[in-house]
């Protein structure tokens, strides 16, 4: 089960070193590693353990961009999301988004209508329906939980949504590795090494083994850490990279007058500033905020002032929520990693990426790159951009890139819908658990289902009556640690099977899936209770509600 670093990887001629293994990370890494190269793909955490797990978790062009005249960045992001819509059919949907349009709004009807439009032509290969505009009344016919005060119309509009992006980032690095990919998690890069004017690599130390100090070596070492680039960079280079905002998001159970199956893209009344009420996991994903953040990257949580204003927000847009604190299940937060601009709005900070080639600007570094911002949406390009690059530091010429039509391991399927029913009807499994692999897993669902063997228990939830969000099975737990690189229970319960993000965070089900680790991988009884302690220890920067009601809160 667990992963061990060769004893010699100092010797492994490796190609590229990634630093980090988040989403834009692990996209590298597929896209390096499917057109040849000999890839290390290094995260101090688990993979999408930082800003990636963080996420609106939407797949969508960026209409407010426009606004910003940042045209190519919404193109981009547009024929990346028709990409992912077919190579992930499992993890990205489609999902209408009304716009309501109020006399306070700052961008009127006749602003919105030219947002939609320009919106259409530039997502000119879409799949799915053009935007339409709905008058007041029509818009209170679809919607009629909205405040009707002030409302002049609304738009409405398709884009899509990545329930879980976590496993995004997780079937990128499966795939990278599938294509001879090393990956290593848990391993702290502490220092880029340098020779001359070249940096040939990084030192780590192996989290999992008593922080032992490696060495690893390649031509081109690419940093892509997130929040924490200027912190891998160390004193190398003088520049300061990342400004970040930190965005905050609350999660409720269903409520009086919410949307039912499209999400609300509403303007605040407090400061102008966009944010969504998102259908979501059976519940609504309401966010985000956008502000200058200093503090520390590795505990970031939403502060009680953003969560009244993302509260106070929707119950103006929709009086009959009644939302208050105590309906708040969980909060998450995390921090964009945008370029440094100290003098500008959070919200006008480009949301494009960055692919610096260190050596351009400082000829010591050659070898170096680093990545600054990149979206959810756009990893792939990203991903494209940057092997291309590395190619060329290697005095190669690139070969086309291949990530936008070979599938992720989840998306193996010529009909996802066709294999769907006939996973729910040959299965077993109770209809909920089925939706519930189907959703996480795609065409690797009878994968799993293997794991389990001839032990029926390894099928049945670990909680009853299990639903959709909570019906983890002990197959999952296994699966998790022998064929995605989980090396922790938080990994499994956060950015495998999702279950962190029940009801519940998680807390229902964390002692009965250590439980089936113990069983299956000899775990004694302090590392179980150390992982479950663990867990909960980590969740707790979620706020959730159900902490208290779970071991008396420990």
């Amino acid at each position: 089960m667990a992963r061990k670093v060769p004893s010699d990887i100092e010797q492994y001629p490796f190609d590229l070193i990634i630093v980090g293994a988040g989403i834009n990370g692990a996209g590298i890494a597929r896209d390096a590693a499917m057109r040849g190269l000999r890839v290390l793909l290094l995260d101090k955490g688990d993979i999408s353990n930082g800003t990636t797990q963080w996420a609106t978790r939407l797949i969508h062009g960026g209409l407010r961009y426009l606004e910003y005249y940042e045209v190519a960045l919404v193109r981009e992001s547009l024929h990346d999301r028709e990409i992912l819509l077919r190579i992930a059919p499992h993890l990205v949907r489609p999902l209408g988004f009304m716009v309501p349009i109020y006399e306070r709004s700052k961008r009127g009807p006749r602003m919105i209508r030219l947002g939609m439009i320009a919106y259409d032509i530039l997502s000119y290969e879409k799949s799915m329906p053009r935007h339409r505009m709905f008058g007041r009344e029509e818009a209170l016919e679809r919607e009629p939980g909205l405040n009707p005060d002030g409302l002049l119309g609304a738009a409405f509009y398709y884009d899509a949504q990545a329930e879980y992006a976590e496993r995004l980032a997780v079937e990128n690095a499966i795939s990278a590795r599938e294509h001879g990919a090393m990956v290593i998690t848990y391993a702290k890069v502490e220092r880029l090494l340098r020779e001359g004017s070249n940096v040939v690599g990084v030192e780590f130390s192996d989290l999992l083994d008593g922080g032992r100090r490696r060495v690893a070596r390649a031509p081109v070492t690419v940093n892509v850490s997130g929040p924490w680039v200027d912190e891998v960079l160390g004193n190398l280079s003088p520049k300061r990279m990342i400004g970040g905002t930190k965005g905050s998001h609350l999660v409720v159970d269903p409520f009086p007058g919410a949307p039912k199956n499209e999400a609300l893209y509403v303007e605040a009344r407090r400061d102008g500033r966009p944010y969504f009420i998102v259908p979501w996991n059976g519940r609504y994903l309401i966010g985000t905020t956008d502000i200058p953040y200093e503090g520390d990257l590795d505990y970031v949580s939403a502060e009680e002032w953003e969560i009244e204003y993302l509260l106070e927000e929707t119950n103006h847009v929709i009086p009959q929520a009644g939302l208050t604190r105590e309906d708040v299940l969980y909060t998450y937060a995390g921090v964009r990693p945008l370029p440094y601009e100290p003098d500008a709005d959070a919200g006008s900070i480009t949301r494009s990426h960055i692919v610096y080639d260190h050596a351009r600007h400082e000829p010591r570094l050659e070898g170096l790159v680093s990545i600054i911002g990149g979206k959810l949406t756009t990893y792939r390009n990203l991903g494209r951009q940057t092997t291309d690059m590395v190619y060329r530091k290697l005095g190669q010429k690139p070969p086309k890139s291949a990530t936008s039509i070979v599938p992720l391991p989840g998306g193996r399927t010529g009909d996802f819908e066709a294999f769907s029913e006939r996973f729910k009807a040959e299965s077993g499994l109770l209809p909920q658990i089925s939706e519930r692999l189907l959703k996480l897993y795609g065409a690797r669902a009878w994968d799993v289902l293997e794991m389990a063997g001839e032990d029926p228990s390894l099928r049945e939830p670990l909680v009853t009556p299990a639903t959709v969000q909570n019906g983890l099975i002990g197959a999952e737990v296994l699966y998790a640690f022998e064929r995605e690189m989980a090396e922790k229970l938080s990994d499994v319960l956060l950015r495998r099977s999702m279950a962190a993000l029940d009801r519940e965070a998680g807390l229902d089900v964390d002692e009965a899936a250590a439980k089936v680790a113990a069983r299956h991988f000899g775990w004694d009884e302090e590392r179980t209770e150390g992982e479950v302690k663990e867990y909960r220890d980590y969740i707790r920067r979620y706020h959730p509600k159900a902490l208290q009601e779970h071991a008396g809160g420990r």
